[in-house]
């Protein structure tokens, strides 16, 4: 059989490296012929625009460029199926497609909206009969997955925000005089990747001096009481906020397919208080796509988890699995160990995982270090980045 995969949703640094994982466990089996990749999504399916990997990807040294590059290598899209029951036209096309180009297995990698697009595709191929199978991979910077310890993705986007908050750390610390910089940070209802620059803490760094989470209520007053405390004692003081948190009105009214609105400036938004407030030196810093595209500070351990869960989503479907995402299971912190399971992708589909409440502080402005030691390995290793001319080289279709 042939089979097709595509990426959706928001890029990676490890996004890529999952869809090698596929390619690669594909190549290995006598029972899988030509694999497709589908650009943009679900979307490249309905409009017939799918790319043979095969010959797009012709050598060692491809998949190793492909690897170190970040964003989704055969593009992305946020296109949300229907309810089959209600407009099933879409399904019927996406079936016909397959069936025309002998496809027998469909990979998606993407986050909680992607894993909808599983259920809903396994569950119409079922109610019609057909054997074609659909497996879900994760993906995302918010580590807001349930059923799975963490996401491909998170690891090196927490390894570039902490690295980044120590480097401006050092820049804030030049100069005795009162002053606050405020990152802000992705994270619209789950604050795990603001919570990540925590593990600064483990390397006698004082900074983050405050973190703020979207799980806790935010208080403006109590914000600034915080910062004249930690301004008594530090002089210089850096705080990291995720977008989600509600200072007033931070969203617009846009939304996407999913109905997730754009988050608008929460950091811009607490440096004009600060100034009102407290009048000292005060600077936001919203670090925005960057955190999800720095490969060239992506965690070793991250990018070759998601090689792993890609192909263990191949053999999974070999084994005869449909409608499932893999995911990781923690056995252990130190040693780092984990495994890789499967679960109903209805499961995981529009749902999200909080960061656990017991491990933020009781006065709701940081976290604890059993958060530390959740976070430490998947942030471990540097990968060897190839450059020409000074920068990273990268691989475009």
């Amino acid at each position: 059989m042939n089979i097709a995969v595509a990426q959706s949703g928001g890029p990676t640094c490890a996004i890529n490296s999952s869809l090698m994982g596929v390619f690669k466990q594909a190549l290995k089996s006598a029972q899988i012929d030509k694999i497709y990749g589908s650009k943009n999504g679900i979307e490249g399916i309905l409009n017939n625009e799918l790319i043979c990997l095969n010959t797009a990807i012709s050598s060692e040294d491809d998949i190793r460029i492909i690897k170190q590059t970040p964003s989704s290598v055969l593009g992305s899209c946020r296109f949300k199926l229907p309810d089959f029951e209600i407009d099933s036209k879409p399904y019927e096309i996406v079936l016909k497609r397959f069936e025309e180009m002998g496809i027998g297995a469909f990979f998606y990698i993407g986050g909680n909206d992607s894993m909808d697009t599983v259920a809903k595709l396994s569950a119409y191929f079922k109610s019609v009969n057909s054997d074609i199978s659909v497996m879900g991979i994760p993906k995302t910077i918010d580590n807001d997955l349930c059923f799975t310890d963490h996401t491909p993705g998170f690891g090196s986007a927490a390894k570039f925000v902490a690295t980044t908050i120590k480097e401006i750390t050092r820049d804030n610390s030049v100069y005795f005089l009162d002053s606050v910089i405020i990152v802000e940070i992705m994270g619209r209802n789950a604050g795990w990747l603001a919570a990540s620059s925590c593990v600064l803490h483990s390397d006698d760094e004082v900074s983050p001096h405050l973190i703020y989470l979207p799980e806790c209520e935010f208080s403006v007053d109590e914000f600034i009481n915080d910062l004249k405390d930690e301004i008594a004692k530090h002089k210089t003081v850096i705080v990291v906020v995720s977008e989600g948190i509600s200072v007033g009105d931070t969203s617009s009214e846009k939304t996407d397919a999913f109905g997730h609105k754009d988050l608008a400036g929460v950091g811009k938004k607490l440096e004009n208080i600060v100034k009102q407030r407290l009048g000292c030196k005060v600077r936001s810093i919203e670090l925005n796509v960057l955190q999800r595209c720095s490969s060239h500070i992506a965690s070793k351990t991250d990018i070759e988890e998601a090689e792993e869960i890609g192909a263990a989503a191949v053999i999974s479907m070999l084994q005869g699995e449909t409608g499932k995402m893999m995911c990781f299971k923690r056995e252990a912190d130190s040693p780092y160990k984990i495994t890789i399971q499967s679960v109903d992708a209805a499961f995981v589909a529009n749902k999200e995982k909080i960061f656990p409440l017991e491990w933020i502080n009781g006065k709701h402005n940081n976290v604890k270090n059993e958060a530390i030691a959740y976070f430490s390995p998947l942030i471990s290793g540097e990968q060897e980045i190839e450059y020409k001319d000074g920068v990273p080289v990268h691989f475009k279709l």
